[in-house]
């Protein structure tokens, strides 16, 4: 708790030296509601986006920034999105200058809750409109949220793994449960999504509950670590949960170096392309297709109604668990993606045949219709 404090202390001393070194004079009066104020500063008006890093998936360096100018293009509306490259200091940088600069509105998709709440207070002061993407940041108090049904997502993990172990007709599985970052409130509603179909097998002793660690930071080489420490423990682990294809991809190079490759059921989520070669291959057992075009879509469309100074509607809320607060949301519905399925993430363009179907892989897309 202490390191905790200390940390959110450094992030909002860093944040005061940022805020004082920039133009503070021009406070907007609009509210989250819409209206017509110039947002934080003298710069030009437009949306800004933060996006966390470039290494937990491959989602946040390909795909969402792109999806996202094109549809704030589309509408004219002149946009700002920037990676903070997994650095949490130069999160709460790129929001101050972004706050400081003329930002009408701010979407944030949060490196850890401390430092999204951090930038979403600064927002709050200047009266800037604010959207949390994809993950919600904790007692932040973000005026809208985008994302998706994230416990369906953990459900959808479960359901999966549990009909590949018992296909394989193994007796009393042990399971092995490879969760995300801790500081990830997405990680914790997977969690508890999976959970919810996995403990009451552990509790009738259908299932044996296998040893269960969280992987800092979405940390893909920390997971590899993690699991290795795991199966040197536990042999026998016979299923793998794991909560994302980068985690995933760890787990089955370490099951690979034993031979288990394709033997231990290991599952994904966020269809990318390497965890669709896996799903192929029958290393992966399946991933979970958020179709992202629409979620950047959603969160352009709440973007601009605002920027133009008009209250979005919104099908949903969510309750924040730290703050007690509902949140206005738009939830969208995952997909579960196995190999029979893998065809219909390519028609839609999420990746493309020429990435996935490269190299070996081109024999094992051809037998399934890709």
């Amino acid at each position: 708790m202490r390191k905790k404090l200390l940390a959110l202390a450094a992030v909002g001393l860093l944040a005061s030296a940022t805020m004082t070194a920039c133009d503070d004079s021009n406070k907007s009066s609009n509210d989250a509601s819409g209206g017509s104020g110039s947002g934080g500063g003298s710069g030009k008006a437009r949306v800004g986006v933060i996006l966390p890093d470039t290494e937990s998936s491959t989602r946040w360096k390909d795909v969402d920034a792109k999806y996202l100018k094109q549809a704030f293009d589309a509408q004219g509306v002149p946009s700002e999105i920037q990676n903070a490259e997994g650095d949490k200091a130069n999160f709460v940088k790129i929001g101050t200058d972004m706050i400081n600069s003329g930002v009408k509105v701010l979407i944030i998709a949060n490196l850890d809750s401390d430092t999204g709440k951090a930038v979403l207070d600064k927002a709050k002061e200047k009266k800037i409109p604010t959207i949390d993407y994809d993950r919600l940041t904790l007692n932040g108090g973000a005026d809208y949220y985008v994302s998706f049904d994230n416990e369906q997502v953990g459900v959808l993990q479960a359901s999966g793994l549990i009909n590949c172990l018992r296909s394989q007709n193994v007796s009393n599985p042990i399971v092995a449960e490879l969760n995300g970052s801790p500081t990830d409130n997405n990680a914790t509603l997977f969690k508890k999504g999976y959970d919810s179909l996995l403990d009451p097998l552990y509790d009738t002793a259908k299932f044996t509950k296998g040893p269960d660690q969280w992987v800092t930071d979405w940390n893909n080489d920390e997971g590899g670590r993690i699991f290795t420490q795991m199966i040197s423990q536990q042999p026998k682990i016979a299923g793998v949960l794991a909560a994302n294809d980068g985690i995933a991809g760890a787990v089955i190079k370490v099951l690979r170096s034993k031979g288990m490759a394709g033997k231990v059921p290991v599952t994904g989520q966020d269809a990318t392309v390497e965890g669709l070669q896996a799903v192929l291959s029958g290393d992966q057992c399946l991933t979970i297709y958020k179709q992202l075009k629409p979620e950047a879509d959603t969160a352009a469309r709440l973007a601009i109604d605002l920027y133009k100074g008009q209250k979005p509607p919104v099908k949903s809320q969510i309750k924040d668990p730290e703050s007690g607060a509902y949140v206005p949301a738009e939830l969208l519905s995952p997909l579960e993606i196995k190999k029979a399925d893998v065809k219909s993430v390519v028609s839609a363009g999420f990746v493309s045949k020429k990435d996935l179907c490269a190299g070996k892989y081109a024999a094992l897309c051809a037998e399934n219709g890709i």
